[in-house]
């Protein structure tokens, strides 16, 4: 566990992952999606690319579990919308992923949906972008925290809102999160 939970709003940024060539075999084998662009280095070389690329549904698998949920507090994964993949990612690239709480919603006594704008950058590059829903159960006798008035979940946790994985940088904004260039 890298120490994220879902109690918080500000910005995770998880541990990385190299993607390796063994991976893309590995992820070939279990799909049975040995599309040339992954599986045949020659015929990549003549692709768009110019190279073996990572499927994106491994990137998008493998960054999944770089955010290490809590199972005592993350009930299930319930959805994925908004999902694009932006590059592709390379054999030898690092993936990381930045999260962020954008929507909270009572489901139940005990349970609330969580929505995550969530982004994986290889080599520090955007490489996927989404919208992740994930069912948390809520502490007996605790209420889902309210959306403020903007609209915003109200923040909690560390300072100002933000949620910090153990040894990694805090990223306190959204515009961080997103930066200039992507739109939504």
């Amino acid at each position: 566990m890298n120490g994220f939970t879902l109690t918080g709003d500000g910005v995770l940024r998880s541990r990385g992952r190299t993607i390796t060539e063994a991976d893309l075999v590995s992820f070939s084998a279990l799909t049975g999606d040995w599309h040339p662009q992954h599986a045949d280095a020659e015929w990549a070389k003549t692709s768009r690319f110019g190279e073996r690329i990572a499927h994106g549904m491994l990137v998008l698998s493998y960054s999944i579990g770089l955010v290490g949920f809590d199972p005592e507090e993350v009930v299930a994964l319930r959805g994925i919308d908004d999902l694009t993949f932006k590059r592709p990612v390379k054999i030898g690239e690092t993936i990381r992923v930045e999260a962020q709480v954008d929507e909270r919603k009572p489901l139940d006594d005990e349970h609330e949906l969580v929505t995550l704008r969530w982004r994986v950058l290889a080599s520090d590059k955007l490489a996927v972008r989404a919208k992740i829903q994930a069912v948390r159960r809520v502490a007996a006798g605790a209420s889902a925290p309210a959306n403020g008035a903007d609209g915003e979940p109200a923040a909690a946790g560390a300072p100002n809102g933000s949620v910090q994985a153990a040894g990694a940088p805090v990223i306190d904004s959204s515009a961080e999160l997103y930066g200039s260039q992507v739109l939504l």
